[in-house]
């Protein structure tokens, strides 16, 4: 029995959603760095050498605080602040990125994933050629060394989104968009979607295209995703409403794009979804 092909993942998430890089720091932190919240970004922090203790000053959703004394990558894709407590004297090395999600709390890659996921570096393969240029970049200026530590970033926020796609549960991951993914039957039909929202899908031709019955198949999809397909797929459809609407494009040229009938089928979809209109909803995100 031949194989089935692989499927990629991620690119269609990427292009339509994209994370940006931008070196924030590189070098030594001594005592105390804060790392506030309300500066709207996320953070990918490199602990190249030394010890740290990060504390998470009210935050519900990750560990008050936590130790390091390898080498770690702590990815934090939505904006918590963090408070890093290294050596008063010799510091740790760091080499730090500001990320920006596309669309922020509505970036789907954003919200499928854990507020925080700390990595010891030898635990992610193929990280260390990445890492290996990207420091070479940041130890010393030359000419472009901001944008290409920036790309070099971007390169290690994929390989650790490849990473999290095999290893949903040893991430922490909860259901949702990152552990269906990581189902072979599921990601064909969710890349499909991905790529073709449009489609006139179907519970049906979902099902299908996963090599599924429509009962496996909704309720597989059910309990990794933590929505019905249908459900799953409306929300796609309206996040990449938002995206459109953000770069000036008009709803009434979006609906055939997004699988509507018409611009105000579409307009009804976004208001029972979001309890605004997107006139209101642009208005507010303006």
């Amino acid at each position: 029995m031949q194989a089935a092909t692989p499927v990629d993942r991620l690119s269609g998430i990427l292009e339509r959603f994209r994370v940006e890089a931008q070196l924030h720091y590189s070098g030594p932190l001594c005592g105390i760095s804060r790392f506030d919240a309300s500066e709207g970004h996320g953070y990918l922090h490199v602990l190249r050498r030394g010890r740290l203790e990060v504390r998470h000053p009210g935050a519900r959703d990750v560990p008050r605080a936590m130790h390091f004394d390898q080498p770690t990558l702590l990815f934090y894709p939505r904006p918590v602040t963090h408070c890093f407590h290294n050596p008063p004297a010799e510091g740790s090395d760091f080499t730090c990125a500001r990320l920006r999600f596309a669309g922020g709390a509505e970036n789907p890659l954003a919200r499928a994933l854990p507020p925080l996921i700390a990595l010891p570096l030898a635990q992610v393969p193929g990280l260390d050629l990445a890492l290996e240029l990207l420091f070479s970049e940041t130890d010393r200026v030359r000419c472009g060394q901001r944008l290409l530590a920036n790309r070099l970033f971007e390169v290690v926020v994929i390989q650790l989104l490849r990473w999290l796609l095999d290893h949903p549960q040893q991430a922490g991951v909860l259901p949702g968009l990152i552990t269906g993914l990581s189902e072979p039957r599921l990601a064909r039909a969710l890349v499909a979607m991905h790529d073709s929202p449009g489609e006139r899908w179907t519970l049906d031709s979902m099902a299908k295209l996963a090599g599924m019955s429509r009962t496996g198949y909704a309720n597989t999809f059910r309990e990794l995703v933590g929505q019905t397909p249908a459900d799953y797929l409306t929300g796609w459809r309206i996040a990449l409403a938002q995206s459109r609407l953000r770069e000036g494009r008009p709803i009434k040229m979006l609906a055939e794009e997004l699988g509507y009938a018409t611009p105000s089928a579409l307009s009804r979809a976004f208001t029972a979804r979001l309890g605004m209109s997107p006139r209101e909803w642009l208005s507010r995100a303006g």
